[in-house]
């Protein structure tokens, strides 16, 4: 049994973190957009509708599937400024990295979603944005885990004025079913729009140029750096108006005849790859679904993904990133060896490949800090079209830009404070992202977008969601509400960069036989509730050939929804 049914659909689906979002993407499904178009528009209504974890001038990776059969990447994730002197942290900040401008990137997202319009869309900016700008301009009504979020934050968010003004409405944090506007935000995204319309005589790939224009080299971007400046900050007029994001090739990896894309590893995505490939040559076959054994399995075999991805990952610009080696045979095969089905790994295993980073010292007492930050939004049209997009940045650890009611994007949060980690600070290289979209090509020939929020649970959610249907046969909102387990044995990619060797997280739906079981092969459970926030919440759209229906799922853990028709 489910809470939800699982949604079919034979033309067009779309799943997203909220429910205003997924309507803004099936209306424009419905008025003859493609996947891309529905998609953008879900990802900049998520921007406004999750503010709290989702910025407009954030991150939003993206991976696509066209009807032809090409895939590929708009990484969506900016860089350092270019005047950031490395060592800042270390030298000035004791190797900590403080709240304020001196962690904002770039901000990808305007020019991600602009990209993925220009290279795959059918409409233009001011379309796309349009339910975003009238949320923002007419209100909406605050959600609990947006209230909550702003609660547990007040301190947070009452730091800065112009942060304050917006987020804590009267001195307070707004209240479940308040209607909550965003006035500043919507004039932002109309001014885009308008700049397109003054342009689109020239066409709509001039309106959609005057739309990033708008924002990374017109009056945006002057007020961005100059609160930046008087901040204290390093961006630049420069750092935006030569920004692009990277068109790339995705990461893919052949699993019982699927085949699975993820972004590069400048992103976490990648591990997700190898930790399926590490559980397949452990064994998964005769395995009870969330049985100790089957869990022993997950854990391990992510923990070693999440080890190298703590050794390896970081910018492949900047980082020499062993990618073809992690995921090969030789590797995986040493990496399964290592298994023991008796005792679990007591701290992350040592790097098979080079030196790697220094095992960090593990965190005893404190819980693990977690960023509650990122969203998710997948569509598919009736074309064949696929779009899977993880839009990110939260708004409570760097300042509102006033008037502009954005932050610039804080991911630099993800990057080490010593330049000599792989994804260390240095100017010009992106942080190393935990949003991770994600999309496979089935054995049937159906196409699967999915992805998720989590910080580090995301590609573990991920995991283990798959399995549930391309190993268990489960529908796709069974596999999603199905309870999951979560590894912490590794250091958080946020700081101050926690690190629980042992410590395993299991909702309280797995009965407490196996939760013991667990604990008896060297786990340190940590009990979460049945259904917990902190587990990520999955999307997915999965089309079937054979049968012509699309089946579309979203996680009740979060505010996400599916529609279908």
């Amino acid at each position: 049994m489910t809470g939800r049914p699982t949604l079919y659909g034979t033309r067009h689906a779309v799943s997203a973190g909220h429910y205003l979002a997924t309507a803004a993407g099936y209306a424009v499904l419905e008025g003859g957009g493609n996947a891309v178009d529905a998609g953008v528009a879900a990802g900049l209504v998520l921007g406004v509708v999750q503010s709290d974890i989702v910025n407009i001038a954030g991150v939003a990776p993206i991976i696509l599937r066209m009807a032809d059969g090409r895939v590929e990447t708009i990484a969506g994730l900016g860089h350092w400024p270019a005047a950031m002197p490395a060592d800042l942290f270390m030298r000035e900040h004791g190797g900590r990295m403080p709240v304020g401008v001196l962690r904002t990137v770039v901000p990808a997202a305007p020019d991600a979603w602009i990209t993925a319009l220009e290279r795959h869309g059918t409409m233009s900016f001011g379309e796309v944005s349009a339910a975003a700008i009238r949320h923002a301009a007419d209100g909406f009504a605050m959600h609990a885990a947006m209230a909550d979020s702003i609660a547990a934050r007040t301190e947070a968010y009452g730091r800065w004025p112009s942060t304050a003004a917006i987020y804590l409405p009267g001195g307070q944090p707004p209240v479940v079913g308040e209607k909550f506007l965003q006035t500043d935000l919507a004039a932002t995204l109309s001014y885009m729009a308008d700049q397109e319309r003054a342009a689109s005589a020239g066409g709509r790939m001039a309106g959609l140029a005057a739309a990033r224009d708008a924002f990374y080299r017109g009056d945006i971007a002057a007020r961005i750096v100059a609160f930046q400046e008087q901040e204290g900050g390093y961006l630049s007029r420069g750092d935006l108006a030569g920004f692009r994001s990277r068109i790339e090739a995705p990461v893919m990896a052949e699993w019982r005849g699927h085949r699975f894309y993820t972004c590069g590893p400048w992103c976490q995505g990648p591990a997700l790859l190898e930790a399926l490939l590490v559980a397949e040559r452990i064994g998964l076959d005769g395995l009870a679904h969330n049985s100790p054994a089957y869990l022993h399995v997950i854990a391990e075999s992510l923990k070693i993904a999440l080890a190298d991805r703590e050794y390896h990952f970081g910018d492949p610009l900047m980082v020499d990133v062993p990618l073809d080696r992690l995921l090969a045979e030789p590797h995986l095969a040493a990496r399964a060896a290592g298994f023991d089905a008796a005792l679990a790994c007591p701290d992350m295993p040592p790097p098979l490949i080079g030196n790697g980073t220094e095992i960090p010292s593990p965190t005893l007492e404190k819980a693990p800090e977690i960023e509650q930050d990122t969203s998710y939004v997948c569509a598919v049209d009736r074309w064949g079209n696929a779009f899977s997009a993880t839009p990110s940045d939260g708004s409570w650890n760097v300042p509102v830009v006033p008037g502009l009611g954005i932050v610039p994007s804080s991911r630099g949060s993800q990057s080490r404070t010593d330049p000599a980690h792989p994804c260390g600070v240095a100017p010009g290289k992106r942080p190393r992202l935990t949003p991770n979209p994600a999309l496979a090509v089935l054995a049937d020939g159906g196409v699967m977008p999915f992805g998720t929020p989590g910080g580090d649970v995301q590609i573990q959610a991920m995991l283990q969601v798959v399995l549930n249907m391309l190993t268990f046969g489960m529908e796709v909102q069974e596999a999603i509400e199905a309870p999951r387990v979560a590894t912490y044995a590794f250091p958080s990619s946020f700081a101050p960069f926690e690190h629980f060797p042992k410590r395993l997280a299991v909702e309280g739906r797995i009965a407490a036989p196996v939760r013991e079981a667990l604990s008896v092969l060297g786990h340190e459970i940590k009990h979460w509730p049945d259904f917990s926030y902190l587990a990520g919440s999955v999307e997915v759209i999965r089309t079937d050939p054979r049968t012509g229906l699309i089946a579309a799922g979203a996680d009740p853990r979060r505010p996400a929804y599916a529609i279908a028709s």
